[in-house]
């Protein structure tokens, strides 16, 4: 690295002219500079430069989505059928004269539980062909509609809601209380339709 050079004679001579031209600027205190900065418009700042313009490759055409087709409406909840059966059928229901194929105990199971037990205990009875299912809810006690899901009675309470919503609503003909010497208040007949 090389040591600076100095000034000439003309660069000295211009440079003095120069320092003479110019007017020395006022040492400032910081109450000053605030009100000199107040006064003083803000500075507008400039525009950037425009970019250059860029050119993006030819993008493949876009194919429009298909719109999506909605989710077609689940079946309507209808709830079960109380008279579909004749005298006879009435009669032996009533009289106790009736042997359930299938015996469904749900007493004392939880909520999800009994519902499972139940699901699963229909989907078996009609495959094999059975008529009348009885199913052991334990007696309904009367509760205000939040407690059902805690109290006693809250299988009882729901049992007709998760028939009627499930697949096997279709094929049950009646539900009946059960005779007493099959549970009476506690429990329900299911009958179903033959061929399912």
């Amino acid at each position: 690295m090389s040591h600076p050079r100095g000034l000439s004679a003309g660069e000295a001579a211009a440079w003095e002219a120069l320092a003479k031209s110019v007017t020395p600027l006022v040492r400032r205190t910081p109450a000053s500079a605030a009100r000199a900065q107040a006064a003083s418009p803000p500075a507008v700042p400039a525009p950037p430069a425009p970019l250059p313009p860029t050119f993006a490759p030819k993008a493949a055409p876009v194919q429009r989505a298909k719109p999506a087709r909605p989710a077609p409406a689940p079946p309507p909840v209808r709830p079960l059928a109380r008279s579909q059966l004749d005298s006879h059928w009435e009669r032996r229901l009533k009289g106790g004269d009736i042997r359930p194929d299938v015996s469904l105990d749900l007493h004392g199971h939880g909520l999800d539980a009994a519902y499972r037990r139940l699901m699963d205990g229909m989907t078996q009875a009609r495959a094999m062909e059975a008529r009348v299912v009885l199913v052991v809810t334990g007696k309904a006690r009367p509760v205000d509609p939040p407690d059902r899901g805690e109290r006693r009675g809250a299988i009882r309470a729901k049992i007709l809601d998760w028939l009627a919503a499930s697949e096997h609503a279709t094929r049950i003909a009646a539900v009946r209380k059960a005779h007493r010497r099959h549970g009476g208040e506690g429990a329900l007949y299911l009958v179903l339709r033959r061929g399912g």
